[in-house]
């Protein structure tokens, strides 16, 4: 993997996205159904936060005791919003920008995943996930370690 060239050629661009005033159910739902790990959320066109599946399971587990009633743990869900437990003040990138930039945030930030933009607007998201696949696929990265 060329570590020069610009995130826009590994980003995971298929996104699913949710507003600040969707329920923590239908993040629950996303999370259920889809092998993903970070979801953007806009208000409009505009990146306001992301909700981790870290910051999901922290919300629920912090309130299930595991002898909760689920009827209980469900009307939570529906009852609390993604603004409650999204994270805001992101670390963003250019869609332009070189893949070795998103290293040194991965390296520095202790996060997973960096919003990418073009002109202000969220065209993609690079996870470690993305870096890791590409990595793997790279027979030229592979050739070198035999």
């Amino acid at each position: 993997m060329n570590l020069l060239a610009t995130v826009q050629t590994i980003m995971s661009t298929d996104l699913i996205t949710i507003k600040k005033d969707d329920t923590l159910k239908m993040v629950e739902d996303i999370f259920r159904k889809n092998k993903i790990h970070h979801i953007p959320v806009l208000e409009g066109q505009k990146l306001v936060g992301i909700v981790s599946k870290s910051d999901y399971l922290f919300f629920k587990r912090g309130f299930n005791d595991q002898k909760e009633d689920n009827r209980i743990d469900l009307f939570r869900l529906k009852t609390h919003k993604a603004s409650e437990i999204m994270t805001e003040g992101l670390a963003t990138l250019d869609f332009d920008q070189k893949i070795n930039v998103a290293l040194e945030i991965f390296k520095e930030n202790l996060f997973h995943a960096i919003p990418i933009l073009k002109d202000n607007q969220l065209v993609g998201m690079l996870t470690t996930y993305d870096i890791i696949n590409n990595l793997a696929l790279d027979k030229e990265a592979f050739n070198q370690y035999k």
